[in-house]
């Protein structure tokens, strides 16, 4: 596929879905130790497990479709055909603009998955690609504080490029955080670089993810699902390895 160029930068909520990826369990935090613990919510969520599949998607709406808010809307099997040519299409990759997959009646993805979203959730992947995201070897590697401050420098490049960067963040090995999300805009603090991201578990809420300059590493803030801390990214659907 021929690369074409972003003219814009993602925007949040419009790209972004209007439903949330469910956890598969409830935290909380232990009155005596602090730490987090978690239980299996009964009865499971319906849809779970699916943070890389919604946070890959968004960017592949954001470099595959084209949304034309004048034009007729069409039968749910035509638009159900278009979700899945986009998904079907490299993260990795820009389509240019003649070349996107048309969603006629509809202003944004926003829009879209709000009318849509059981067709949505049956075409954007299963649970089972979050697990087998061709990046997670890198979670298992060393990670320095140089090396962090590599992946922040490249994360703001990427950021600054347009490309809506998808980044995994975890905890290793203790996993108390293995998610996805998508940085879409960065700001200067005074501890170092803001990145704004969309968190598939929270679409309506922007969340904060902060490179501390002098620590050299990224911090979250608390969550319904994370406690809040330090935790390590860095960016995939980005190159022949992630």
């Amino acid at each position: 596929m021929v690369r074409g160029v972003l003219t814009r930068a993602f925007r949040h909520p419009e790209d972004t879905f209007a439903f949330r990826n469910e956890t598969l369990w409830s935290y909380s935090r232990d009155p005596v130790t602090g730490k987090q613990r978690h239980e299996k919510r009964s009865p499971p969520p319906e849809y779970h497990l699916r943070c890389f599949v919604m946070a890959r998607s968004a960017k592949q709406f954001f470099a595959h479709a084209r949304f034309q808010p004048e034009g007729d809307r069409v039968e749910s099997a035509v638009y159900a055909g278009r979700i899945e040519e986009v998904v079907g299409r490299s993260p990795r990759s820009t389509s240019r603009e003649s070349d996107r997959v048309l969603f006629p009646g509809y202003a944004s993805l926003r829009e879209f998955s709000r009318d849509h979203e059981d067709l949505c959730k049956a075409r954007l992947g299963a649970a089972w690609q979050s697990y087998m995201q061709r990046g997670h070897w890198r979670m298992v590697m060393p990670y320095t504080r140089r090396g962090q401050l590599r992946e922040a420098q490249r994360l703001l490049e990427s950021v600054r490029a347009q490309r809506a960067s998808v980044v995994h963040v975890f905890t290793f090995p203790a996993l108390t955080l293995n998610h996805a999300i998508l940085a879409f805009e960065t700001t200067e603090t005074p501890e170092g670089i803001r990145f704004l991201t969309y968190d598939p578990n929270s679409p309506d809420t922007v969340l904060e993810l902060d490179f501390l300059s002098r620590e050299r590493r990224f911090r979250m803030p608390a969550t319904e699902y994370f406690l809040g801390g330090d935790v390590d990214a860095y960016e995939v659907y980005c190159g022949p390895f992630l």
